[in-house]
């Protein structure tokens, strides 16, 4: 089952969601932002976009702050979801 982080009324009235997505484990750790039928991936480690289409430009940027300000959040039910395939490993620096 996806994880839906709640976003502020505001972004969500407008159509906006962040989710953690179903059979993502081998991929990157990221958040999935959505608006209508676009996705952007927001990486978990660094906080980039992991792709140039649709162009991240088009995702607002308090929302983006918003999103990884929710982090620890984000990384803990990576790392719950897929514990084969965590956001950092023991050895790595957060």
């Amino acid at each position: 089952m996806p994880f839906s982080l709640c976003l502020p009324h505001a972004w969500a009235t407008l159509g906006w969601k962040a989710k953690i997505r179903e059979d993502e484990r081998n991929e990157e750790p990221h958040v999935s932002i959505l608006f209508k039928l676009w996705t952007w991936r927001l990486s978990l480690r660094t906080g980039e976009f992991l792709d140039a289409t649709p162009p991240p430009r088009n995702v607002p940027t308090e929302l983006v702050e918003w999103v990884w300000d929710c982090r620890d959040v984000l990384r803990a039910k990576w790392d719950e979801k897929y514990p084969e395939n965590v956001v950092f490993s023991q050895k790595e620096e957060r």
